[in-house]
């Protein structure tokens, strides 16, 4: 008979775990607690995003990633766009280092560096004041995943016969089992991939290893006659906060003068991205606030602040704002991008991506899983 192994949460990291265990020839049954996956993996703009992603192995398994989303999304029919980036460089400090970024990059990825001429080719959407050319990548793409988290447990069910069950609490685990409404229920192996909520069946491990993050997002009307952006599109302030950056000289020199030009923005951990899904509709964001007592509330200035910086690299044909929303995920406090930590035998946490699931999740779980 298969082996039997429970999975906890439905998200993108407990999504990924179920396929990589069926795979392995595991029999899964997925535990959630709620109707559908309501948290951080919903919550997100939809990238694929390799280019924020250090060259080696975590690059690889963001690759593996986006081929699996391919994958998914072909035997689906769900909406996926290869849409590239556009980091756009509006000062001579970012010029200069997204240049030194083209020239290391483009040795081992489709990363260049382009002219203005050459991003007006790309989109209508940047501003061409003040703009100094931009860094190109192709790699990215989009899927809407506020769509597929919910509906690809039906995938997983027929393709893999995973068994999930939704509106079911898991309240208690040990090696060998869990209990739900204090019914134990036995499995051979059983992984936690329930994001930060992991924190009430291990809290002693979370306190060690983790700290929580708040983001605030927004999303805006559908764009007036399908007009389409094309890539999603960030500014300097990205360069600031992905680690793959860096490796350019200059990088530090350019910190200082975001700094300095934009202090209110570091204070709330913002930098600014858009995409925009299959509707035409452009989900922006995003800041980061870091603790354990973290405010449920939205602060407007985060939200004036990503649209006035957005404001400054793009013209959009409708700014009106159909939604704000915060989301919370667990990060790991050494700056790590991901947690595979055995907390009691055959009892696995699997979390830690840092913002990055729908980028790392489905590869680096696949990866890690091959051991079972």
């Amino acid at each position: 008979m298969p082996k039997n192994a429970i999975v906890i949460g439905a998200g993108i990291v407990g999504l990924s775990t179920a396929r990589a265990l069926a795979e392995q020839g595991w029999q899964v049954t997925v535990y959630e607690r709620s109707e559908t996956a309501k948290g951080a993996s919903i919550r997100n703009f939809g990238m694929i995003w390799p280019i924020g992603q250090k060259s080696g192995k975590q690059y690889e398994r963001a690759m593996r990633t986006k081929s699996i989303w391919k994958q998914i999304c072909q035997e689906t029919g769900y909406w996926i766009e290869e849409s590239g980036s556009l980091h756009l460089a509006k000062s001579e400090e970012e010029k200069v280092t997204m240049q030194e970024l083209g020239e290391i990059f483009s040795k081992e990825r489709p990363v260049h560096w382009i002219s203005p001429v050459q991003i007006a080719q790309l989109s209508d959407a940047p501003r061409q004041d003040n703009l100094y050319g931009g860094l190109w990548s192709a790699d990215e793409a989009i899927v809407e995943s506020r769509l597929i988290i919910r509906d690809l447990p039906t995938y997983l069910q027929e393709r893999y016969s995973i068994k999930f069950l939704f509106q079911h609490a898991i309240t208690n685990v040990g090696t060998g089992f869990v209990h739900i409404n204090n019914k134990r229920i036995d499995a051979d192996l059983i992984f936690i991939c329930n994001g930060a909520d992991f924190e009430t069946l291990y809290p002693a491990i979370f306190k060690k290893y983790f700290i929580k993050c708040k983001l605030q997002m927004m999303r805006l009307v559908e764009q007036p006659a399908k007009w389409r952006m094309g890539p999603s599109i960030c500014g300097g302030l990205s360069l600031a906060h992905y680690k793959s950056f860096e490796i350019a000289p200059s990088l530090s020199l350019l910190k200082e003068r975001l700094y300095e030009k934009y202090p209110d923005y570091f204070d709330y951990g913002i930098h600014v991205m858009v995409s925009q899904n299959h509707l035409g509709q452009l989900t922006i964001g995003d800041s980061h606030e870091y603790g354990d007592s973290i405010e449920p509330f939205d602060k407007s200035i985060v939200n004036e602040l990503v649209l006035n910086y957005l404001k400054d690299l793009v013209n959009f044909r409708d700014w009106s704002v159909i939604q704000t929303w915060n989301g919370e995920y667990a990060k790991l406090s050494n700056g790590g991008t991901e947690f595979f930590y055995e907390a009691e035998p055959n009892v696995w946490i699997m979390n830690g991506f840092g913002g990055a699931g729908m980028t790392l999740a489905l590869g680096t779980v696949e990866e890690c899983c091959q051991q079972f």
